[in-house]
């Protein structure tokens, strides 16, 4: 066998002394140091991002709600006395429900009262299915409450919304919740024919 010879040396690592690969070992080490410092850096800005986006969402959010309840709260007497309830106590800014431990376990946005009826009414900017279950659920809540504190007027339930979609405002109807919705510069209440109030 012949042999092939070449003038390259053979890869022995001469030249890679101890003090070398430790300052590589040091130089590496700072450069991850320094990626990680960048990364956390990085973090802490997305995580202000973020806390801003989210204080400024629930401030629009707010704003939103505060602006259908002034859109619902003038004419909502009128309204519903034209059904024939003649209520003659609306809370514009609703009602919070405390449990014992001094959280809010239930919280309505306008309550309309009479001598034999209360209607507890949730505004939406855009109401959406999870709404319907959602005050069913707050509804019971208020009739526990309203009848331990000896209460027992007939408790109904509404959802206003300013832009309310066909299948959630037929969900809100099966489940027997009055409907609410825009009409020009003020609210109508959107009853359809056979519609037999739920009362809690």
């Amino acid at each position: 066998m012949d042999t092939v010879t070449t003038d390259r040396p053979p890869p022995t690592g001469e030249g890679l002394t101890f003090e070398k690969v430790w300052a590589m070992f040091q130089e590496n080490a700072e450069q991850q140091k320094e990626r990680q410092k960048k990364t956390d850096q990085q973090m802490e800005k997305t995580e202000r991002f973020l806390k801003r986006l989210g204080k400024q969402m629930g401030d629009l959010h707010n704003r939103f709600g505060e602006l259908a309840e002034h859109l619902v709260v003038p004419s909502i007497t009128k309204r519903f006395n034209e059904t024939g309830f003649h209520f003659d106590n609306v809370a514009p800014g609703g009602e919070k429900i405390f449990g014992e431990n001094g959280k809010v376990i239930a919280q309505t946005d306008i309550v309309l009262r009479n001598s034999d009826y209360i209607v507890a009414i949730e505004v939406k900017v855009k109401p959406d299915m999870e709404d319907v279950p959602e005050h069913i659920n707050r509804l019971g809540i208020l009739r526990d409450y309203w009848t331990n504190k000896g209460d027992r007027r007939k408790l109904l339930g509404a959802i206003a919304g300013a832009i309310f979609p066909e299948t959630v405002k037929k969900a809100a109807v099966k489940a027997g919740l009055y409907v609410l919705v825009q009409s020009g510069d003020t609210m109508k209440i959107d009853i359809p024919e056979g519609f037999v109030p739920r009362e809690f």
